[in-house]
């Protein structure tokens, strides 16, 4: 009698275990929530409809061509190897999609709720059940894991910084995925790992598919496009997933509304700006002011058929500006690094060749409320103070500045400062060159870019004029991909874009950790307990203000560093399209997004009608023309041959 009650009751423990685990991704708890919000709450409720700055009625078809400057080899955008192409992230959905109106807040689209702990030490995402990868399995908890894995073990050096606090990753249940953290005083990772895209572990365990190989093997994903051809360095083309699993979620309405994505490549940016006016395709983000200046004067714009605008934007804009490697001896010395920003003349650059259309960039985190002013106080001050010893004494007195002229292109001044500065750091000027123990001082910089000569060309001249031998270095895209990569060069161009909520990535960018990986984004090659410690801080902010005095601090410590030659900045986006092409425009008192997107856009259909028409009746009229003018000259041509003919007859009588 007891064995037999024991097996029941054992018999029911076991059914409810299973039933448990079964069921386990469909029970309640005050835990799961329907967003992320890094700091404060999300703007869209759990039952919105769609987001504020789509068109949720916005049709759907047509074709989008873009261009894309240079070549590609692979269809693989997370690995070092090879090339990339353009527009792969199209193909892969995240376990939950950021807001463009928000500075970080995350909602639904593979996961359908999100759970973290109360102490931040672990989340748990819970999957939604119609997620579908492109061949229709499902997107399962083991397809999660196996995606993590393979980012941190296989992919980019990156993804091993950014997921570095993420301890495990466990699957509760076929659709229940629990991450958890090595640290539970970062805020950020909730929401960096509900950015995670997620692969088809089916199709990466299959021999033939080699994640680690840059090739052009066609990837299967889950996302609003596929890849539908790809011709290496030509072109690629994305078709619109027609049974795409997400298209009706709200983070999905009004946005992915093109059926075909196409990027064609051009070797040169100027060839691709021809392309541009001549039709060859629809749109153009234009980074250079002197081309928005000068260049877009067709008939075309016009008539309004090819459009120039200018659209606000809200986020904070970053760095740009000529990189030191400090693994280079030449540049381990502050006052050289100062000694040398006195040759960038950027006034007369602005007035000469951009139109007076920029300005100066004046901290790493450029137009946002976390750009450092003044000099350090409060709450800024109490995390700079413990490194008082390894930072500069300035940095606690004066405000950082940048040196500036008058735009006359004259700036003996400056480079009279600029040598008294390279004295410090023992350098003499001998014979018209500078000159440390008998070695001359000579560096080369790196470009890819034809665009970046009319700047680097000024600036080389000044450095000439303070007795610095400078070699400009003009490479193909792959050959700088790979010496970019192995932090093989003196001094690059580049840019560090910044998001409203800097967080995990700036390790990658900043941090001792980074230094020595190759591949990584420390290309200054930068190893600073002091920005080590900033980083920190900012990782760890709890509140947006927290988070801003932490940003400030690491700002402030980058510019005293001197490690860039900080360049310029354009709060706008400066985009040429042709019609049809469309996308939603602000609503009265609407903010401007934090960030562009070109998913809102479509191809109205009655415009394009009109457009056809309208070239219909040009063609027709063409043709009227040529069939007259055709008509003109047979008529000339007979009357010729009749008067020729009548002259000869008349001889002949």
């Amino acid at each position: 009698m007891i064995t037999t009650r024991f097996l029941r009751l054992l018999t029911s423990l076991l059914f409810f275990t299973a039933s448990t685990a079964l069921f386990a991704d469909r029970l309640p708890t005050e835990l799961r929530q329907a967003s992320l919000s890094l700091h404060g709450e999300s703007k869209y409720p759990a039952n919105f409809k769609h987001f504020d700055y789509v068109n949720p009625d916005a049709p759907k078809g047509g074709t989008l061509q873009q261009a894309s400057v240079g070549t590609f080899d692979s269809l693989n955008a997370y690995i070092e190897k090879g090339t990339s192409a353009a527009g792969l992230d199209l193909l892969y959905d995240t376990l939950m999609v950021n807001s463009a109106d928000e500075p970080f807040s995350m909602y639904p689209l593979i996961a359908q709720l999100a759970e973290p702990a109360e102490d931040n030490s672990e989340i748990t995402f819970h999957l939604n059940p119609k997620a579908r990868f492109h061949d229709g399995s499902p997107i399962t908890a083991q397809d999660v894991v196996f995606t993590f894995n393979i980012l941190r073990n296989k992919a980019s050096p990156f993804y091993r910084t950014y997921y570095k606090d993420i301890k495990t990753v466990e699957a509760l249940s076929k659709l229940s995925v629990r991450f958890i953290f090595t640290r539970n005083d970062n805020p950020e990772l909730p929401l960096i790992i509900s950015q995670l895209p997620v692969f088809p572990e089916h199709f990466w365990q299959k021999p033939e598919n080699d994640f680690e190989a840059g090739n052009m093997t066609f990837p299967l994903a889950n996302g609003p496009y596929r890849v539908l051809s790809a011709e290496s360095g030509r072109e690629v083309v994305y078709e619109r997933v027609k049974d795409y699993w997400a298209k009706d979620l709200p983070v999905n309405k009004g946005r992915h509304n093109f059926d075909l994505l196409k990027y064609d490549y051009y070797r040169d940016a100027n060839v691709a700006l021809q392309a541009l006016k001549a039709g060859e395709y629809d749109l153009h983000l234009e980074y250079i002011a002197k081309n928005w200046a000068t260049a877009y004067d067709i008939p075309a714009v016009d008539e309004g058929l090819l459009v120039k605008e200018v659209i606000p934007s809200k986020s904070p804009e970053g760095m740009q500006g000529f990189v030191y490697n400090l693994r280079k001896d030449k540049f381990k010395d502050s006052n050289v690094r100062r000694a040398l920003s006195y040759a960038m003349d950027f006034e007369w650059l602005n007035r000469n060749l951009f139109y007076s259309s920029y300005l100066r960039t004046k901290s790493y985190f450029e137009n946002s409320d976390m750009k450092a002013t003044g000099i350090p106080s409060g709450k800024e001050l109490e995390l700079l103070e413990p490194w008082r010893d390894q930072l500069p004494a300035e940095l606690f007195t004066d405000e950082y500045t940048l040196p500036k002229t008058d735009g006359s292109g004259r700036i003996r001044n400056q480079l009279s400062q600029a040598l008294e500065l390279m004295k410090k750091a023992g350098w003499s000027l001998e014979s018209g060159k500078l000159q440390k123990n008998g070695e001359p001082f000579e560096f080369e910089i790196l470009l890819f870019n034809s665009g970046m000569e009319k700047v680097v060309l000024p600036f080389k001249k000044n450095l000439e004029t303070m007795g610095v031998t400078v070699t400009m270095r003009m490479v193909d895209i792959s050959q700088y991909i790979n010496r970019m990569r192995s932090f093989d060069y003196d001094m690059v161009v580049t840019r560090y874009g910044q998001s409203s909520t800097p967080g995990n990535e700036q390790r990658e960018y900043w941090g001792s950790s980074s230094a020595d990986q190759s591949g990584s984004r420390n290309y200054i090659g930068l190893k600073s307990p002091a920005v080590d410690a900033m980083i920190d801080q900012l990782v760890q902010a709890k509140t947006r203000e927290d988070l801003i005095v932490a940003a400030r601090a690491l700002d402030r410590v980058l510019l005293w560093g001197n490690y860039m030659i900080p360049q310029w900045y354009y709060p706008y986006h400066r985009v040429a399209y042709w019609k049809p092409v469309n996308y939603p425009r602000l609503k009265p008192g609407q903010e401007p997004l934090y960030r562009f997107d070109l998913q809102t856009w479509w191809r109205d259909p009655v415009e394009e009608n009109q457009f056809v028409q309208e070239q219909r009746k040009d063609k027709e009229k063409g043709n009227v023309i040529l069939s007259s003018l055709v008509a003109i000259f047979f008529l000339v041509f007979v009357v010729g041959w009749y008067i020729r003919r009548k002259k000869q007859v008349e001889k002949l009588l």
